[in-house]
């Protein structure tokens, strides 16, 4: 297969509410555009949930990230610097830290953090590396899990160039189907390769039409309207073989229609040259520009990724080699545009694991290849992986590798993205139902050990981020409930596109009016009974209270004088204040059997020393002048 992949001589050309649900759409929109490559947009998304204070740590992670990828060493380290504070963040942020602070020139603070990183149990890569002139390798390490499995329609041949459209599979293979399978490839002793498709009920066919020749064909790409495909295939057309002066067969990339449902009118295209190879078709999401792979003069190493607009009427501009960030001294190939016009290839001259590795582009404002990503383990391995195809979703897809058997087998391979799980809950109060703002949420190991802690949202809402198969407990507080509520949950054995687990709270309010309404002590001045401004915006906040939060909530009324005068006299009046503050509750709208009682105690229950005989000063018998508010019912 590696030779194949070289493209030399007949070699296959392979190629609130509503509020929060808006906010909610925003963040399944950035992690979206974050799958997908799409690191700017991506960052603006996330940028707007900070803004709105949605899920605030998590957008500033991926904030981080999305920098990170961009390789925006200034950006990424300020959000950085603001995730490594989170509490239970994953090591790797540490060591990106480190890597950005690195590229600032700041490498004793650089050294620390990575320092930090293997404190807290980071393994695979040690803070030496970034002593290396060279740096480090460009992963896609951001807290993204890939799943793969090889797909069941394999075969003991040569099995690769996957390609979705609508529902429909299609592949290259090896597999003898025909009179031409008879036509062995001496290099590797195999049939020559065609075009399959899987149907309906999961049976692979050789594709309908006039593709498939004696030759070589595959990989393939289609038009977004399904009316043309573009085909890798040996120089053979008419019937005719072509061969360079040295009798060299090369690859050329072909054009069909769709006709009376098959393909038909195959056409050679412009870009083709009798004495190099063009190959792997690829197209841009609108169809108008066709990426390939070549080793046309001129190119930066052996096999170069170039680009050519297509015309409307289906003449081709000017090639374009997409340059040193993307192409260098060794082979690029299979070039893939998803639906975010982000390209993928394979490659053996960028940094890797082995021989060619996948790898995306990350683009910058301008829409420039700034850097390239490996997409790290287990899309790639230490043998060639190469053919990725991603699905719209950015979650799925194919890729191919000859990782498992000899350099001949390839195979094709299914890939998973987990997404990311979010722990979600909304904290309520359990007489009213409503929900519970600024709750302290703490989460716990198993063992009851806290990892991260953070506050609901004004609407009760919490939002983290936890790690899939854990077994984990989380509680909430509040200075006007009771002892909090705790519950275990689980994130084992979840769906594997599960991206939240839900776990809703409940607290019981404190019965304590004063900590309810915030209260500030409702004082009178030295023989009086009437209301002053003070208290009236006191007592407001318990109409408040008592009408929109606690509708069945009842209370009694106590109020107290200081000690100067007489017991008869203090009676009195505290019950005149008792009395008074009844009556402006009443004046405002509160309903009168919602008080049961108003007392007056006179000095019966100083709050400090000053009896009658002690000598104190004015605010000491002022904190004596007050009024109560006791909880008689709550529902």
């Amino acid at each position: 297969m590696r030779r194949i992949l070289l493209l030399t001589i007949l070699v296959l050309g392979i190629s609130g509410p509503t509020a929060l649900q808006a906010q909610y759409g925003m963040q399944k929109k950035a992690d979206a555009l974050f799958n997908k490559f799409a690191f700017l947009e991506a960052a603006d998304s996330y940028k707007t949930l900070v803004q709105n204070d949605y899920n605030t740590d998590y957008a500033i992670r991926k904030l981080a990230d999305c920098y990170f990828l961009l390789r925006d060493p200034k950006q990424a380290s300020d959000y950085y610097a603001r995730a490594v504070q989170q509490k239970g963040i994953t090591p790797e942020y540490y060591y990106n830290y480190a890597l950005v602070l690195r590229a600032l020139g700041q490498y004793d603070e650089a050294m620390e953090w990575a320092k930090t990183y293997k404190q807290n149990g980071g393994e695979g890569r040690l803070y030496r590396d970034l002593k290396k002139d060279e740096g480090v390798d460009n992963l896609f390490e951001t807290g993204s899990h890939f799943e793969i499995s090889p797909v069941t329609f394999n075969s003991s041949y040569s099995d690769f160039g996957t390609y979705e459209r609508n529902g429909e599979l299609y592949f290259v293979s090896s597999r003898p189907h025909n009179s031409h399978s008879d036509k062995i490839y001496k290099w590797n002793e195999q049939p020559y390769l065609d075009i399959f498709k899987r149907d309906a009920r999961g049976i692979a066919q050789p594709l309908a039409g006039d593709i498939n020749s004696k030759y070589h064909e595959g990989p393939i790409a289609i038009s977004p309207d399904g009316g043309t495909m573009y085909f890798s295939r040996n120089n053979y057309l008419d019937r005719k073989v072509g061969k360079d002066k040295q009798g060299v067969n090369h690859l050329k990339i072909y054009r069909a229609e769709w006709v009376d449902g098959a393909w038909k009118r195959i056409t050679d295209l412009s870009i083709n040259g009798e004495n190099y190879s063009v190959s792997h078709p690829a197209l841009s999401p609108d169809g108008k520009t066709l990426y390939f792979a070549s080793d046309m003069p001129g190119g930066q190493g052996k096999s170069d990724l170039y680009k050519a607009e297509i015309h409307a009427d289906g003449s081709f501009g000017n090639i374009t080699n997409l340059g040193d960030r993307v192409n260098t001294s060794e082979d690029e190939l299979f070039p893939f545009i998803n639906n975010e016009n982000t390209l993928f290839f394979s490659s053996d001259g960028h940094g890797g694991y082995g021989l060619l590795d996948v790898f995306a582009t990350v683009k910058d404002q301008d829409g420039t290849v700034s850097q390239v990503v490996n997409l790290g383990e287990p899309i790639n391995s230490t043998k060639d992986d190469f053919s990725f195809f991603m699905s719209d979703n950015g979650y799925e897809g194919y890729f191919s590798t000859n990782r498992d058997g000899s350099p001949f087998d390839d195979d094709i391979y299914y890939f998973e993205k987990i997404p990311p799980l979010m722990l979600r809950g909304l904290v309520k109060d359990s007489v009213n139902h409503k929900p519970i703002a600024n709750a302290r949420i703490s989460l716990q190991d198993e063992n009851g050990n806290e990892i991260a802690y953070l506050e609901t949202d004004a609407n009760g809402r919490y939002e983290i981020n936890i790690d899939r198969e854990k077994e984990y407990i989380v509680g909430a507080n509040h200075t006007k409930y009771q002892e909090g509520q705790e519950k275990s949950f689980t994130s084992k054995n979840l769906r594997k596109r599960a991206t939240e687990v839900i776990v809703n709270l409940q607290l019981v309010p404190v019965r304590d009016i004063s900590v309810l309404a915030d209260l500030n002590t409702i004082y009178f001045d030295f023989d009086k009974y009437d209301i002053r401004p003070d208290a009236a915006k006191e007592l407001d906040k318990i109409v408040n209270l008592l009408l929109n939060e606690y509708p069945d909530m009842v209370m009694r009324i106590e109020a107290h004088t200081d000690s100067r005068g007489s017991f008869s006299y203090n009676d009195k009046l505290s019950l005149d204040r008792a009395n008074a503050t009844a009556e402006y509750l009443v004046s405002q709208g509160l309903q009168k059997e919602r008080i049961i009682a108003a007392k007056g105690y006179g000095e019966k229950k100083l709050t400090n020393g000053c009896e009658d005989g002690v000598n104190c000063e004015e605010p000491q018998h002022q904190q004596n002048r007050r009024t109560e508010f006791i909880v008689q019912q709550m529902q």
